[in-house]
């Protein structure tokens, strides 16, 4: 088993290797309905399969740090979800209370209704104050803004990167996975076109399959959320190669 598991990691597939696979991944459970079997066995997932972060609901955070308290897995969870229409006051307590419970990262919604109205400020001041209280928390903390891309033209998407990052977010991202459609190519190389290499970029939203986690990868993803790590990971063992 142990030379099996060596062979895996050694192998590449479109010139990834596992660990490069896995590196990019936020394993993710957020469906309201969600067990707690489903939770314990997305901590299993995410934990055996190495990946990088585990997004998560906000009542599972503290529950989860415990679980995660020795692995190498980072703590995420949502922020404003998944509409971003709550007050920036009531995304800043819910922001407090994650990072004190264990949450390392925090992907709020942005402000879709004022982004819609072309309220940039209030969208912009929005999204400072989650960074204000995150770092001031922990200053450790990842804030992640997501932009819910479906809704918006190529030039929205680019000045709402700009926003973010005026803002002093670390990360933009596609999508909840809970408005009409998710992450696409063309919308992730819209982000990395107007971040540069100065935040990262999150592609979330219907990635089911290790080619399209591949292909935002190459689009400028530097992170992919995804409920089915383990079929992705899986195909990864029934693709890869040995060098």
């Amino acid at each position: 088993m142990a030379f099996l598991l060596r062979i895996t990691y050694m192998s590449t597939y479109r010139g990834y290797t596992h660990h490069q696979i896995a590196d990019l991944i936020d394993h993710t459970l957020l469906k309201p309905e969600a067990t707690q079997a489903d939770l314990d066995a997305c901590i299993k997932t995410a934990i055996e399969s190495e990946v990088k972060a585990m997004c998560i609901r906000p009542m599972d955070v503290k529950y989860s740090a415990q679980a995660l308290a020795d692995s190498s897995v980072l703590l995420c969870t949502v922020i404003g979800f998944p509409h971003g229409t709550v007050t920036t006051h009531t995304k800043v307590q819910e922001t407090i209370e994650a990072v004190a419970n264990g949450a390392l990262e925090v992907d709020m919604v942005m402000n879709l209704g004022a982004f819609a109205s072309e309220n940039y400020d209030l969208v912009k001041e929005d999204i400072a104050s989650v960074v204000r209280a995150a770092k001031n928390e922990n200053p450790e903390a990842t804030v992640k803004v997501i932009l819910e891309t479906c809704l918006w033209t190529e030039p929205q998407i680019f000045h709402a990167c700009q926003l973010s990052e005026q803002a002093g977010a670390d990360f933009v991202k596609t999508s909840t996975g809970f408005h009409t459609s998710g992450a696409t190519v063309e919308a992730i190389r819209t982000m990395r076109l107007a971040v540069g290499d100065r935040l990262g970029v999150k592609a979330s939203g219907g990635i089911r399959s290790l080619d399209a986690l591949i292909d935002m990868a190459e689009a400028g993803a530097s992170r992919v959320g995804a409920s089915g790590t383990t079929a992705i990971l899986k195909e990864f063992a029934e693709k890869a190669t040995s060098n």
